[in-house]
Parts: C-alpha cells; structure tokens; sequence
C-alpha cells in the first residue's frame, strides 16, 4: 500500500514538472498525519506551491527552519553567507541579522555560536511572525521595521557582526524569476530597485553607525554585481573583500569597520 501511495504520489508530482519528484513524494510522505492531509500537501505542490511552504520549514545548514506561507524561502547559496560570518563571530558579540525573513541565518548562527546577544529585523509583518518563532529559541529579539529603524538604540556603535541578506534582483528581473519565487514570495523580498543594490545601499551606508569598531557587514550579493557591492561598501570607508563558493553558487561581500 505504502509502495501505490508513493508511486501515486511521485507520478502527481514528475506530471506536474517536479524534478525532484520521487525525493519530494518521499517528504510529503513522511510528513502527512492522515491521507487527507497527504492529498492536500501532494495538490498543493503539484499546484507549484514551494515545498517548504507546503511542509511548512525548511531544511537551512542542516537546522529546521518554520516557514509560513508567502515567507521567503532561505536558499542553500545564503548558507555561504552564515558560514562566512560565523568565523567572525566570537562569545558574547552582538549579533544583527537584517532583512531577517524567516530568521533563518540569525537562527543557525545562534546555533553555531552559542552566547551571542541576537538581533534581528525585517519589514514585512508574515517574516517578522515566522522569524519569532526561529529566532527566540535562541533568546533572539526581532523587531518589525524597514533595516535599522526598529532596533534598541543602545546598539549603536556597538554591532560586532552585521549580516544582510537584502533583496537584489533587479527590479525589471523580477519577472525571470523562477515562478515559485514570483508567485509564492513577497515581492519586498526579492525587489532590489532599479539596479539591485537600493537596498544593500541603504544598508552599507548605515552600517558605520551600527558597528563597532573592528565590526563586519556581510552581505550576500551575486557575482555579476559583486563589483558594484564592494565600491558601495568603499565609499563608506569600509575595508572590504569579495569572497565566493563555486559550490554554492554564492558570492559575500565583506566590510570591516
């Protein structure tokens, strides 16, 4: 019976464009409570809802993410991301995670770097909700606001490792994205302005007030608009580098005040 459920549920899903189908036949599977339920989460994905949607977290560094519908999906490239800024980060540093969504890069660096002091903030009210839920297992304060207005003022000057995953598709890419990010993700997640970097701008040029000194701004980037990342973070007197994983796919720009 088990075998006819998979099978049933794979052939559903390779039909409906699913490259990973037998794989995701398998988590969908193991993560329905009753047939009802399996039939619900199988049609939604053969809908093009993300599958971490439809399971509801996401796997991010080997740590369940909760995600919440609509939420942005943490990518396995971001991972570069919270690898990078854990080798900065040392016991007891005050640690910010900007344009936080689901929380997920603030959640694992807590989880890697016991003891940090953990904040994180996010525009969107639906990533604010799913990023409680992820950062406040590890004490973490997540504050709704746009970039570094929300935070406690008594942060300034005193941030040791800024991570930012803004959004960065340019504005009039936004529509060549895959079709479960254009339809399922909120487009403030993934909208960064006319050349992609309005965001990382506003950012970059607010970091030197949040850091202390000796802090690091990481921020993640592709590479075709590495160069432009780094000049950002030149103009504002940081001394910068540009460091990338061909595995991953993934390029961070990294600032130090």
């Amino acid at each position: 019976m088990e075998v006819t459920a998979f099978d049933g549920i794979a052939a559903r899903l390779r039909a409906a464009g699913c490259v990973y189908a037998e794989e995701e036949a398998r988590l969908l599977l193991s993560a329905a409570v009753s047939p009802e339920e399996l039939d619900r989460m199988t049609e939604k994905r053969a809908e093009g809802v993300p599958l971490e949607h439809v399971m509801g977290h996401a796997d991010f560094c080997g740590f369940r993410i909760e995600l919440d519908s609509h939420v942005f999906v943490p990518r396995r490239r971001t991972e570069f991301l919270v690898h990078q800024a854990a080798e900065k980060i040392r016991a007891g540093d005050a640690v910010v995670d900007l344009c936080c969504g689901s929380g997920a890069v603030g959640a694992v660096l807590a989880e890697l770097k016991p003891g940090i002091r953990l904040y994180a903030t996010d525009i969107d009210p639906a990533a604010v909700i799913c990023a409680r839920r992820n950062v406040s297992k590890a004490d973490g304060k997540v504050f709704e606001g746009d970039l570094y207005e929300p935070l406690p003022k008594v942060l300034l000057g005193s941030v040791n490792v800024l991570v930012v995953n803004a959004p960065y598709v340019p504005t009039n890419a936004v529509s060549s994205l895959p079709a479960e990010a254009r339809m399922y993700e909120d487009r403030i997640a993934l909208d960064g302005g006319l050349d992609g970097h309005d965001i990382q701008r506003r950012a970059a040029i607010e970091a030197g007030s949040w850091l202390a000194p000796g802090g690091s701004l990481l921020m993640e980037t592709s590479s075709r608009q590495s160069a432009e990342t780094w000049r950002i973070f030149q103009e504002q007197g940081l001394s910068s580098t540009v460091v990338c994983s061909s595995e991953l796919q993934a390029t961070v720009v990294i600032g130090t005040k």
